[in-house]
């Protein structure tokens, strides 16, 4: 048999070969693989079979683009439609749950299907125009190189399969990145073109994160709570600054290099910090600028990782949300307030700190007014801690059932 080298004017002629359950080796953005009818059993196998490959390794699909997903998988997650619309046609194969008509051997026994829109102008008329999903891995016999060029597919495989399409030296020369929703958490089962952080920014970008702000002592930690118990991740940015206080060596040198001898070994002297920033403007605004660039983007690292776990709603609590930028991603943001005494008992009681103390804290926030003039609502703690949390609860849920914003931009979470 004779490889047939097609080029652009022949994509009807590599059409017919795939319905007709022949094979042909086709270029993508990445490196060509070696295509056939992936509705095709018999040429399945002989994928299989010309690369060596075990049959026990399943087989990724080719499509033409994410209409494809309902006719492949028996559902599609949300998040699959996500990604797709963000990276493809692009170098990621996503694995969902695999369609009852999609036969055995490309599933090699298992559940689940990989899907992948290959980036390239030849392979996408193809796929339009023989009208299935193609089986397609890389065209190389198991273990070797894989290959960029038409050339190097006719090295492997001339006489072996019907045809090539020479579409010139594929770009990238790296294998798809590989995600499976199929269950959580999400993983990514092969590193590849697409960075790992970039898919997981594109799913953080699809949470409905609540940003909860307000004085100290106003009762944010048990609006916290409440959006916990409702499965939110909850981030809590105070603690989340006291953690890197204690981790993050580049932390500690910025606060000892602008306010001195604050740390008492490894551990933040807050009181020592408090007697600088809280009499000198200046200084507490250079100390939020440190915490903001440190807490954002430890507040972006966790969410990326829970939007990999598969979760959908978030929570930030934080003080200086809208001076740290949070407020950019947040699809609601609600201010805590509560009465100046019952704020006063709060913090003396919790922090062991005397009435003056504590008082010299409140002046040096924000108002009630500069809350109620920035937050998307305002929720005022002035009850029970029962009476509050339920307050909380009916405010979320109505928020959260309202709808989403419109989504983020994917590098706002990188």
């Amino acid at each position: 048999m004779q490889t047939e080298v097609l080029t652009a004017g022949n994509i009807d002629r590599a059409a017919e070969i795939i319905r007709w359950g022949g094979l042909v080796a086709v270029p993508t953005e990445t490196v060509y693989g070696l295509a056939g009818n992936g509705l095709d059993a018999d040429a399945v196998e002989r994928i299989y079979a010309v690369k060596g490959r075990p049959e026990v390794k399943p087989l990724s699909l080719m499509v033409h683009g994410a209409e494809a997903m309902g006719r492949c998988w028996s559902s599609v997650p949300g998040q699959a439609l996500s990604l797709a619309e963000e990276f493809w046609p692009g170098p990621l194969t996503i694995i969902g749950p695999g369609a009852p008509g999609i036969p055995e051997i490309v599933r090699a026994g298992g559940n689940t299907v990989g899907l992948r829109c290959p980036d390239h102008e030849l392979t996408l008329e193809l796929l339009e125009k023989c009208g299935v999903p193609m089986a397609a891995p890389s065209a190389n016999p198991s273990g070797a190189p894989s290959p960029k060029t038409a050339q190097e597919v006719l090295g492997y495989f001339n006489g072996k399969i019907d045809a090539v399409i020479d579409g010139g030296e594929c770009g990238i020369g790296t294998e798809s990145t590989i995600i499976t929703l199929a269950e959580k958490p999400f993983k990514i089962l092969r590193p590849g073109a697409l960075p790992d952080y970039e898919i997981a920014a594109r799913l953080a970008a699809d949470l409905y994160i609540i940003g909860i702000t307000g004085g100290t002592g106003t009762g944010k930690t048990t609006a916290l709570d409440v959006l916990r118990g409702m499965g939110a991740l909850c981030i809590d940015a105070d603690e989340l600054y006291h953690a890197l206080t204690l981790t993050s060596q580049d932390m500690k040198a910025e606060l000892i290099a602008r306010f001195g001898a604050v740390y008492d070994g490894d551990t933040l002297n807050r009181r020592a910090l408090g007697d600088v920033v809280f009499s000198d403007p200046a200084a507490l605004e250079d100390l939020n600028a440190v915490t903001h660039k440190y807490v954002t983007r430890e507040t972006f690292r966790l969410l990326r990782e829970f939007a990999m776990g598969g979760g959908t709603v978030a929570a930030i609590d934080a003080i200086g949300i809208f001076e740290a930028g949070l407020d950019s991603i947040c699809a609601a943001v609600f201010g805590v307030l509560a009465p100046e005494d019952v704020r006063l008992e709060r913090i003396m009681a919790r922090e062991g700190i005397p009435r003056e103390y504590a008082l010299k804290r409140i002046k040096a926030q924000k108002s009630d007014e500069y809350y109620k003039d920035v937050c998307t609502a305002c929720l005022v703690n002035d009850g029970t801690r029962e009476e509050f949390a339920a307050r909380c609860e009916a405010a979320f849920k109505e928020a959260i059932t309202h709808g989403r914003k419109e989504r983020l931009p994917r590098r706002a979470l990188l």
